[in-house]
């Protein structure tokens, strides 16, 4: 590989991030050919929604799946399932896309930043002090396929009872020392938007293992749905909510169900890639990889390098560039990545819908939470030294292999 190396051009596997084939078509046709199996509730008989929700819960070992609209509803769900509203905290990473935050807003609560660690997911120190009379929930996010401190999340959650909700948004298959993350807390929520490990395009799900969570939740995602004999109400008798809209369609989850088929081959092929590429790397000398709890887990679409400051992570950026190889620094650089708090300009304003400065000046809220671009100091500084590198499922094994070998020419080139 010569100084001035380009990586061989990626082939297209026909698997995933928006990858169709012909089953996805067929799925949709014959939805098209019947257009009244196009609603989603048909009485007792489940249409591709509530096949879609059977087929994720037996997969997980999960009581309850909810297909919505939108990794963002899904977490709307989470919080109101859990009876979380005006007045409460919800403790949110500051590294996340801001969906997870809005969820928070829009069931009426307050998020509260707080910091991440090397595993790019919460820290579990720092939400501890997070913590006030007001807490009442934390979210968890697995970043890019990575399980975050679970465990230590975990411990703290229960130490001052609060509940635990995972964003597992970015991390369909990931798993926290053999079982999938999400199935352990009070809620969590799936995302299957264009750029996810499977897509319909846009659409979420819901999950919690408790009957009268999933009652308020379907409450939420539909005000309609008392209405409807749609096989969701059970036999508990909770007072119905009407609020929001976010009932999932029937062509969503006909693709839906076709990309759930494909995800062990899909998450066969990251995991893959990524044990190639750690194993193809040098000792590194101006860098280390992201912590992860459980490697054998990580659902492998991403891998990041935290180079030692700033400056070698903007100079390892640059020379990655001179062999091909487009891996930016995740912050303070060209390369923005939106999922970080300082572009969440609504949140840090306060801003809500009405001038009332809705959920921060509701009057059932007695906290006082303030937000700045200097809010998480240790965050920025991880992301500023980090290079995160995703795996494109049209990669090949040569593919890693000159990439492993760029990164390697360029920390001994740094060294």
């Amino acid at each position: 590989m010569s100084d001035k190396a380009i990586i061989t051009p990626i082939t297209s596997t026909g698997m995933g991030w928006a990858a169709i084939d012909q089953r996805e078509i067929d799925a949709v046709t014959a939805l098209l050919r019947d257009p009244e199996s196009l609603f989603r509730y048909r009485g007792e008989i489940p249409g591709q929604c509530g096949l879609f929700e059977q087929e994720a819960c037996q997969k997980l070992g999960v009581a309850h799946a909810l297909f919505v609209n939108s990794g963002t509803a899904a977490l709307s769900c989470c919080l109101a399932s859990l009876g979380i509203g005006p007045g409460d905290e919800v403790i949110v990473p500051a590294y996340t896309y801001i969906a997870t935050a809005a969820a928070v807003v829009a069931v009426g609560a307050v998020p509260v930043l707080c910091e991440i660690d090397e595993s790019l997911g919460l820290d579990p120190a720092d939400v501890e002090k997070k913590i006030t009379p007001y807490t009442r929930a934390v979210i968890l996010v697995h970043m890019q396929g990575v399980p975050g401190r679970i465990q230590a999340v975990r411990e703290v959650c229960r130490a001052k009872d609060v509940k635990l909700i995972e964003d597992c948004c970015q991390a369909i298959g990931t798993k926290y020392f053999g079982k999938y993350t999400g199935v352990d807390s009070d809620a969590f929520a799936w995302s299957l938007n264009y750029f996810k490990v499977i897509t319909c395009g846009e659409g979420g799900v819901f999950f919690t293992n408790d009957d009268a969570a999933f009652l308020r939740g379907v409450y939420e995602s539909d005000p309609g749905s008392p209405m409807w004999d749609s096989g969701l109400l059970g036999d508990l008798q909770l007072p119905p909510h009407s609020r929001s809209g976010f009932r999932g369609n029937e062509i969503s989850a006909a693709i839906a169900r076709v990309q759930l088929e494909k995800l062990e081959d899909i998450l066969a092929h990251t995991r893959g890639l990524k044990k190639r590429l750690i194993a193809k790397l040098n000792p590194p000398a101006n860098y280390h990889l992201q912590h992860v709890d459980d490697p054998e887990g990580d659902n492998g679409v991403s891998t990041t390098l935290i180079a030692n400051t700033a400056d070698l992570a903007r100079a390892f950026s640059a020379k990655l560039l001179e062999q091909g190889l487009s891996i930016g620094s995740v912050y303070n650089t060209g390369f923005p990545d939106r999922h970080i708090y300082t572009y969440w300009d609504s949140i840090l304003t306060k801003t809500g819908a009405t001038p009332a400065g809705y959920p921060w000046a509701d009057p059932a809220y007695k906290g006082n939470v303030e937000y700045s671009k200097q809010s998480c100091p240790r965050t920025l500084d991880i992301l500023a030294r980090c290079l995160r590198l995703s795996f494109d499922l049209g990669y090949t094994q040569q593919n890693i292999d000159e990439i492993a070998e760029a990164i390697n020419r360029v920390d001994t080139a740094l060294s």
